[in-house]
């Protein structure tokens, strides 16, 4: 508590400085992207940034860090799991059919993507994809002429480049601007802890056309990592590898007339090779124990239509995946398709000039050729009011049900020997999500606030019995009530938000013999973000996240507590006379907390670093 009070003072410190220098104008550094506007950093201390960079303290969103989350992250929403968590981009749903481990595996330039939403109850329900609680959305950005190069140095032999550029057409063609954009980003780091070094690299290129009413856009992205760790999967006090390869090709169009009429189509190809080793030191000969390859590709078709008087909410999406494996052969399958359609009509009431009552109602249909099919309800009931300041003020209530199916590492991991024991009969997951919530937005400020209970049940999740050298897929279930809110004001030399969740969970494994669970019970019971942005004048800006957490008791857990204190502090430096130069010192994990994101996998240290920016 003293760390989080420290930070505090150093946040309300810096605040009053920024007062004194009412009579600078105030210098905002020029953004070649906005990861995330509720998250003061953008880039970590020693890796490259990635689309799970902008989630590390998301109020909404808790990103279970192996080493840096740009290394290996599992993201959780409203105390779900890393499996039940989807990510979209533009129309495509993207995930690893082998393991959830590997979703945030998105090898894509936060400069390419808008910020993310997070996609809850009935937003998840329609446009979320084979998963349960949540779904991480990102649309693709206009490309505009500029570029940014970095580079930066700090602890443990940490060193890491990154160069993007876009480029937009002179003319244009059918009525619409073709352009290009292409990214390129190294990093290396011996690691804060013995055997936790990475090499990191990517290498992104986009053409896009985009003219008033669409935009197109055509993308190949290729990732590269390797990365040690001490316990990095089991709890057993081995240094573990990862090498992973992550390919992806995607095509989206998307048109509209206003914001409520448009129209997205879409179509990906993601490959993703891992070798993992769970002992680096291990003689493993030509072929090491655990490498998969995994193929998923997919079209998809969304949108918003009027029809007969209706608002016509609309999602379909079928895909394709298929695993290479020498370890997971033991289930029944190792391909599968895959199948959504989704139809959700609204009807809206005008109360007066500025209320509005509005229903929607629906169903999701979600089919796989190795499942049984399921129909999946939705409805929300919504009011919204505007004030002749333009402030508005929703409230809603809502229920909507998620299913989704098991990965292959689930499936068809040994059932009764090796580190990963699988379950070939596990079934469908069933989410059901009651929720009564409320927003409000005026000026500078805006805030909400929800509430909900979430029933899952066969949710799939890995869990230790004493006596067994092992992890096992167990189906449970389980039950999660809670509450979350946010607010954030914005001011021309101070952005503040603030963001606090409550989780309470009853769990059912039937009969299994279960002693502890790595990734169910493993969620905080209270969360507190802080992130605050200070334009102190003269070029100065002050940049720091804070996250202050008290976790559930887990007997796996071996050092840092079950509270913590989390924070990462930047100083930017734009001198007046050279307004295209940044320089800037980055500290992550300022107080050196031990707390153990994940059971018994160490935390990362201190790290600080410097480096110099350039943008044109």
């Amino acid at each position: 508590m003293k760390r989080f009070t420290g930070a505090c003072l150093l946040l309300l410190t810096a605040g009053g400085a920024a007062a004194q220098e009412a009579v600078d104008a105030p210098v905002g550094l020029p953004a070649v992207r906005v990861s995330s506007p509720r998250v003061a950093l953008q880039d970590p201390a020693t890796a490259f940034a990635m689309p799970v960079t902008a989630l590390r303290f998301e109020p909404a969103v808790d990103v279970q860090a192996r080493n840096q989350a740009e290394n290996q992250a599992d993201v959780a929403i409203r105390g779900g799991i890393f499996e039940n968590t989807g990510f979209r981009l533009g129309s495509a749903s993207l995930a690893d059919p082998q393991t959830g481990h590997y979703f945030g595996e998105i090898p894509v330039a936060p400069a390419m993507i808008s910020a993310p939403r997070v996609l809850t109850g009935t937003d998840n329900a329609l446009g979320g994809f084979n998963a349960g609680v949540g779904t991480v959305d990102y649309d693709w950005r206009r490309i505009r002429t500029g570029g940014e190069f970095s580079i930066a140095a700090g602890e443990y032999d940490s060193r890491r480049v990154s160069l993007y550029a876009g480029a937009v057409g002179a003319s244009s063609w059918a009525g619409a601007t073709p352009a290009v954009d292409v990214e390129w980003s190294r990093s290396t780091s011996a690691g804060s802890v013995p055997f936790g070094d990475h090499r990191l690299q990517r290498a992104d290129a986009r053409l896009q056309l985009a003219g008033p009413g669409s935009q197109t856009d055509l993308f190949y992205g290729y990732q590269a990592k390797f990365f040690g760790w001490p316990n990095l999967y089991t709890p057993f006090g081995f240094d573990e590898t990862e090498n992973l390869e992550t390919a992806l090709v995607a095509f989206n169009h998307r048109r509209w007339r206003g914001a409520g009429d448009w129209m997205e189509i879409g179509a990906f190809w993601r490959r993703n090779k891992d070798d993992y080793a769970f002992n680096r030191f291990a003689p493993v000969g030509p072929v090491h124990p655990f490498q998969h390859t995994t193929w998923m590709s997919g079209a998809a078709a969304s949108g918003r239509v009027e029809w007969a008087g209706l608002t016509v909410n609309y999602d379909a999406r079928v895909s394709a995946d298929d695993l290479k494996s020498t370890a997971l052969i033991y289930g029944r399958f190792h391909s599968r398709s895959y199948a959504k359609a989704c139809v959700v009509p609204e009807q809206s009431w005008r109360i007066d000039e500025r209320r509005v009552l509005t229903l929607k109602a629906g169903a999701t249909y979600d089919d796989t050729n190795r499942d049984g099919f399921a129909l999946s309800p939705l409805v929300e009931l919504d009011y919204l009011e505007t004030q002749r300041d333009d402030s508005t003020r929703r409230l809603y209530l809502s229920y909507a049900e998620s299913t989704q199916v098991p990965t292959y590492t689930a499936l068809n991991s040994n059932p009764s020997a090796g580190l990963f024991r699988g379950n070939p009969n596990l079934g469908r997951a069933v989410s059901r999500n009651l929720e009564a919530g409320a927003e409000e937005r005026s000026g500078g400020w805006q805030a909400q606030v929800a509430v909900f209970h979430r029933q899952d049940d066969h949710l799939v999740d890995w869990t230790f019995r004493r006596g067994v050298t092992a992890r096992t897929a167990n189906p449970v279930d389980i039950g999660t009530t809670g509450a979350e809110a946010v607010v954030r004001w914005s001011a021309p030399r101070t952005e503040l938000t603030l963001g606090y969740s409550v989780l309470g969970k009853r769990a059912d494994y039937g009969g299994a013999a279960v002693d502890a669970s790595f990734y169910a019970l493993n969620y905080p019971r209270q969360r507190l973000t802080a992130a605050m942005v200070i334009r102190a004048g003269s070029g100065v800006e002050l940049q720091m996240d804070n996250e202050l957490r008290r976790q559930e008791d887990n007997p796996l857990r071996t050092a840092g507590g079950s509270d913590a204190v989390i924070s990462s502090f930047g100083v930017f430096y734009r001198p007046p006379k050279v307004p295209n130069l940044t320089v800037s010192l980055q500290v992550d994990n300022l107080w050196n907390t031990s707390f153990q994101e994940i059971p018994a996998v160490p935390a990362a240290r201190r790290e600080v670093s410097t480096g110099m920016a350039v943008r044109w």
